[in-house]
């Protein structure tokens, strides 16, 4: 399996659209193992390239402020803390940790000094500001019993990283990924250390892999019997990433940026029974919500990538068909869009998904579609830049009874098919100026992108 991915870089969406043609655009950057300490190195011409790792948890989580009147204003890890941030009038208040004696234990350093007007402040989630701040400070206000008041306005990463690069790539923590269930009979479990062990044989959960199980009922048709009801039973698996990459310019906005996700996908669900017919669009029924935001560190400057996925069932049928479908998706799917300056924002996008051996028994005249997908949304500070809909879905066609599988074997009375497919549709936002790229007046869809293969078919003299 391989892993969702989280990118900010030029090279993101357009991926997708290559998958459609056999093509794939090429990773960048490596994996950084959480706790990895973040390097810088300067290049000849004075451009430095900033380390991606996973940045420290909690209270060890850094907090970076460029001065525009140090140097070239490039941020440096500080002392500095967001001990408080108000949305609404987006005041904030920056404390200094106090120094202990020269000698004592836990000495440190001499705080840095006050923030001053003009500084820019990169935090992790604090107070107040739960997906980190981007800020810049525009008005001191004056001392409080628990820092310096300050006025902010937003920013962008170009006024942080300047003509800095960073290319790379940080695996999410599954145990710090929030699942809310949205319907009963979900389950979510996550492997570390020496993995989960799951299910009646044993089998183990891979390192850092994240998996999620449903057993339960769907909408039946009204005339169904009993012995017609319709469920949904399965679950998916995935390992998620984080990557991250930019490339500075010498004006006010970078040369190249990306921002999406991609990731190995693993499923096997069943959808058993009669469902109730669907009326207009196909009925999604979401059954889990995952949420993480996880902290890269970019050289010394926290940066915070908010991720949400939305898994769900699809059943799209007319009421008539009794089924008993089976199937095994595994692929991989990248979407995310790509920034080259002169040319604007690019969609990104490419997906390869293979299916095991399916059995399809369909009963009745009739049609029927389902599916096991995710809606995915990534983006930076709390701001969507990248949504999508990944759907891995099953659809059978029937004039009476057919029973097949995709080995060949078959057992059928009347015209029957069963096709596998998926399909991937998404969206780029406004909000990826937060790079400090030019802001696109509409938002870009990325292009949908279907693919069907038949999985067995065929007809029988009556």
């Amino acid at each position: 399996m391989r892993t969702f991915t989280t990118r900010l870089l030029v090279p993101g969406l357009a991926t997708l659209a290559l998958a459609a043609t056999g093509c794939s655009s090429s990773g960048h950057g490596t994996a950084a193992q959480p706790g990895s300490t973040a390097t810088i190195a300067v290049t000849a011409d004075d451009t430095r390239q900033l380390d991606v790792a996973a940045a420290p948890q909690e209270a060890s989580a850094p907090t970076a402020v460029a001065r525009p009147g140090t140097g070239k204003g490039r941020p440096q890890k500080s002392s500095l803390k967001v001990a408080s941030y108000d949305r609404t009038s987006r005041r904030a208040v920056i404390s200094t940790p106090s120094r202990r004696p020269t000698g004592a234990p836990g000495h440190s350093p001499a705080p840095d000094k006050p923030v001053a007007v003009g500084d820019v402040i990169a935090s992790a989630p604090a107070p107040g500001a739960p997906n980190g701040l981007l800020a810049k400070v525009t008005e001191v206000v004056g001392k409080t019993d628990r820092g310096t008041e300050v006025k902010t306005a937003s920013t962008t990463l170009a006024s942080v990283l300047k003509d800095d690069k960073a290319d790379g790539k940080v695996p999410v923590d599954p145990s710090s990924v929030k699942v809310e269930p949205l319907m009963k009979g979900v389950t979510f479990s996550w492997a570390k250390g020496k993995g989960l062990t799951f299910g009646p044989k044993g089998a183990k959960l891979p390192l850092g892999n994240l998996r999620l199980d449903v057993n339960a009922a769907v909408d039946t048709a009204k005339d169904a019997p009993v012995s017609a009801g319709a469920s949904v039973s399965g679950f998916v698996q995935l390992a998620p990433e984080v990557e991250f990459a930019y490339d500075g310019g010498s004006g006010t906005g970078p040369r190249s940026a990306f921002l999406g996700m991609s990731g190995d996908w693993s499923s096997q669900w069943a959808l058993k029974g009669r469902a109730a017919a669907s009326t207009g669009a196909p009925k999604r029924i979401p059954f889990a919500k995952l949420h993480s935001a996880p902290v890269i560190q970019v050289g010394p400057v926290p940066v915070v990538v908010n991720l949400d996925l939305t898994c769900y069932v699809q059943v799209e049928a007319d009421g008539r068909v009794t089924l008993d479908v089976a199937q095994d998706v595994k692929g991989d799917f990248r979407v995310g869009g790509s920034y080259a300056s002169g040319k604007g924002w690019t969609p990104v996008s490419t997906s390869a998904v293979h299916s095991s051996p399916v059995t399809a028994t369909v009963s009745a005249a009739g049609r029927v579609k389902g599916a096991m997908g995710a809606e995915a949304s990534v983006g930076l500070y709390g701001a969507v830049g990248v949504s999508a809909d990944f759907a891995p879905y099953l659809r059978g066609e029937a004039d009476v009874t057919a029973t097949a599988s995709s080995d060949g074997k078959a057992s059928v009375s009347g015209a029957w098919a069963v096709y596998g497919g998926f399909d991937l549709s998404g969206q780029l936002h406004f909000q990826l100026s937060l790079f400090g790229t030019p802001v696109f007046e509409r938002r870009i869809p990325l292009g949908a992108l279907h693919r069907e293969w038949p999985l067995a078919k065929g007809h029988a003299a009556s």
